[in-house]
C-alpha cells in the first residue's frame, strides 16, 4: 500500500494545466471497440482506471500504440472471442469500475457480453439498472451466469439490435454512454429520453458522429441515433479535467494561494466556477485560463433572507458530486456555514470523520447531508492519519492536509492515483511538500 505524506503550511504558487479527463476517456476509448479500423485518441491522462481500461482492451485482443505520453493508436480488429467469455476477463471487469462501458459496444460488435458487478469507490450502492434496462429495450436477451457471477448478454436470434424509444429511470452518465454505444450498430433508430448530458455524454456523440452514427439533440437529455452498419475510424482528443480544475480551485482557496490553471476549456466547466464563488472564492477568466489570485478571507454566500447556503449535487448541468467532497473541505476554512447535500451515493462524506479530528467544525446529519461551520483560517486544521476510501474523498484529504499545521499521513492513496495522474510532483512543483511512500 502506498502513501503520502505531507508537510501542511506551504502556500503554492504559479501555473498548472489540468489532465484529460478521467470519465471521458474511459467512454471514449471503449468506442473502440465498435469498429476494426485504426482509433487516435489523444489527451489521454496517465492515471491508473484509465491504464487498466487500456491494458484490459489488449488482454481482448485490441492492437494498442502508444504514440506519445498522451496519445494512443486503438485498432479492435482482432477480438479475442474467448477471452472475453473467461472467468479472467469476467474477473478484470469486476475489479475496474469503467469496465462496465465496454459492455455496449461488445454486445453490438459481437452480440454477446457479460456484465460484471463493477468495482471502484467505496462510496455506496451503484445501480446498474439503467446499462441492463437500456440494453434489453434494444432486444438484448439477459440472463444471470451463476458460475461466472455475472449477466450474460447476447442479441436475440434475428442477429441484430433494433432501435426503440426508451425512458430512461434515471439520467445516468455511464448508462447513456453505453446505450448510445450499442445503438450506433443497431438497426434503425434509437430515441433516449432523460439521458445525461454531460459534456463527457457530448464528447462521445462527437467522436461517434465523425465514425459515421447520425446522432441528433446533442448537449439535450434527448438524444436520437440512428445505427450504422459500419462504423470507421477517426482521431479524438479529450476535454481537460473538469473536476481536476476544481480541485485546483479548491487547493488555492485552502492554502490562500495565488495560481493559474491552464486551458481549461471554461465553456465546458458548466456551473463549476460559479459554485466555488459561492464560497467566498474570487477567479478571474483570463482566455481559457482561470487565475485565482491569493485572500485572506472567503466569506460563503447567504441567500436573499439570510437563510444558510446549501451546496447539492445534480445531474448536468447542475453540480457534480465529484467536487462536493473538495467543496467541502473548502469549507472548513471559509467564514460562514454550509450545507453540503450529497444527494447520489450515501457512503461519500463518511470521510469528514477525518477533517473533524483534525479540527473541523462539521455536523454530519445523515449519510447524505453535512452541515459545515468555517473556521475563517483563525484555527488551522491539524495534522492527522487518514485513509483514502475513494478518489475525490483522497484530493480533499490531501487538499486538507496540505493547508493542516504539522505533516499528514495519507494511506491507500492507489485510489487517489485512480484519477489524478502524478498530482504529488506537480504540486510539489508548485511550493507543496508531499513525499510518497511505495
Amino acid at each position: 500500500m502506498s502513501s503520502y505524506i505531507i508537510e501542511g503550511g506551504h502556500r503554492l504558487n504559479g501555473v498548472i494545466e489540468p489532465q484529460g479527463a478521467k470519465n471521458e476517456a474511459l467512454q471514449v476509448i471503449s468506442a473502440c471497440l465498435l469498429t476494426s479500423d485504426p482509433v487516435i485518441i489523444e489527451n489521454i491522462p496517465d492515471i491508473l482506471d484509465v491504464v487498466n481500461l487500456i491494458d484490459l482492451l489488449r488482454a481482448m485482443g485490441v492492437d494498442v500504440e502508444k504514440i506519445s505520453p498522451s496519445s494512443y493508436r486503438f485498432e479492435a480488429r482482432n477480438l479475442d472471442i474467448d477471452y472475453i467469455s473467461s472467468k479472467d476477463f469476467i474477473k478484470r471487469c469486476a475489479a475496474l469500475r469503467g469496465s462496465v462501458l465496454t459492455v455496449g459496444p461488445l454486445l453490438a460488435r459481437l452480440g454477446r457480453a457479460y456484465f460484471a458487478k463493477p468495482g471502484g469507490d467505496k462510496i455506496g450502492r451503484r445501480k446498474v439498472d439503467t446499462h441492463i434496462t437500456g440494453l434489453a429495450n434494444l432486444g438484448a436477451l439477459i440472463c444471470y451466469d451463476q458460475e461466472r457471477l455475472a449477466y450474460q448478454l447476447r442479441v436475440p436470434e434475428s442477429g441484430t439490435l433494433k432501435g426503440c424509444y426508451m425512458l430512461l429511470d434515471e439520467a445516468s452518465v455511464t448508462g447513456t454512454a453505453n446505450i448510445i454505444m450499442a445503438a450506433s450498430l443497431a438497426e434503425g433508430t434509437t430515441t433516449i429520453y432523460n439521458a445525461a448530458c454531460e459534456p463527457y455524454i457530448q464528447q462521445l456523440c462527437k467522436m461517434l458522429t465523425r465514425m459515421g452514427v447520425k446522432i441528433d439533440g446533442l448537449g439535450s437529455n434527448l438524444l436520437r441515433i440512428t445505427g450504422s452498419r459500419h462504423i470507421s475510424g477517426t482521431t479524438h482528443t479529450i476535454l481537460p479535467d473538469m473536476i481536476e480544475v476544481g480541485s485546483f480551485i479548491g487547493m488555492a482557496a485552502l492554502t490562500q494561494s495565488e495560481l493559474t490553471i491552464k486551458n481549461v476549456s471554461w465553456d465546458n466547466l458548466g456551473i463549476i466556477p460559479q459554485a466555488f464563488t459561492r464560497l467566498g472564492i474570487n477567479l478571474e477568466r483570463r482566455g481559457d485560463d482561470i487565475y485565482i489570485p491569493a485572500q485572506d478571507c472567503y466569506e460563503i454566500e447567504t441567500a436573499l433572507d439570510g437563510s444558510i447556503l446549501t451546496v447539492a449535487d445534480a445531474p448536468w448541468p447542475g453540480l457534480t458530486p465529484d467536487l462536493l467532497s473538495v467543496m467541502l473541505v473548502v469549507a472548513t476554512q471559509c467564514r460562514g456555514s454550509v450545507l453540503i447535500h450529497q444527494k447520489m451515493f450515501e457512503s461519500r462524506l463518511f470521510f469528514v470523520d477525518r477533517l473533524i479530528d483534525m479540527g473541523a467544525q462539521i455536523m454530519l446529519c445523515d449519510p447524505h447531508r453535512a452541515v459545515v461551520i468555517g473556521l475563517d483560517h483563525k484555527f488551522p486544521l491539524r495534522a492527522n492519519n487518514m485513509l483514502s476510501p475513494d478518489i475525490r474523498a483522497g484530493i480533499a484529504m490531501l487538499i486538507a492536509a496540505m493547508s493542516a499545521k504539522g505533516t499528514s499521513r495519507i494511506d491507500n492513496i492507489n485510489q487517489i492515483d485512480r484519477g489524478y495522474q502524478n498530482i504529488d510532483s506537480r504540486l510539489n512543483a508548485l511550493g507543496a511538500k508531499i513525499y510518497r511512500e511505495d
